[in-house]
């Protein structure tokens, strides 16, 4: 008698709008391996990341190792936000509007 296996639950996943351009690496522009960096994370930001399309491509490279802005590479990880931040400025946000959305300024 054979025992069935049980069920797994998969996750749902949230479509998260791409950004416009080439999908390439915005570090290094490499094409493959990429993923998806949400700019601003914590509690609700990472929503309004998608939100205000404040994402962009990285390779696990430069995403999750210890030279990527998940493993402390904070002058990319401040370049990505500060690119994010001016685009909404430019936008018409004003930058009071964007500190109670995201925290903080960082330009």
């Amino acid at each position: 008698m054979m025992i069935p296996k049980p069920k797994k639950h998969k996750k749902k996943k949230v479509k998260t709008p791409i950004p416009s351009g080439a999908k390439e690496c915005f570090a290094c522009g490499c094409t493959y391996n990429l993923e998806l960096h949400h700019c601003y994370f914590g509690t609700g930001k990472r929503k309004l990341s998608s939100e205000y399309k404040c994402i962009d491509w990285l390779c696990n490279i430069h995403h999750r190792s210890n030279i990527g802005v998940h493993g402390g590479n904070i002058e990319l990880d401040l370049q990505l936000k500060q690119k994010h931040q001016e685009r909404l400025e430019l936008q018409g946000m004003k930058r009071k509007e964007f500190i109670l959305l995201f925290g903080r300024n960082y330009l």
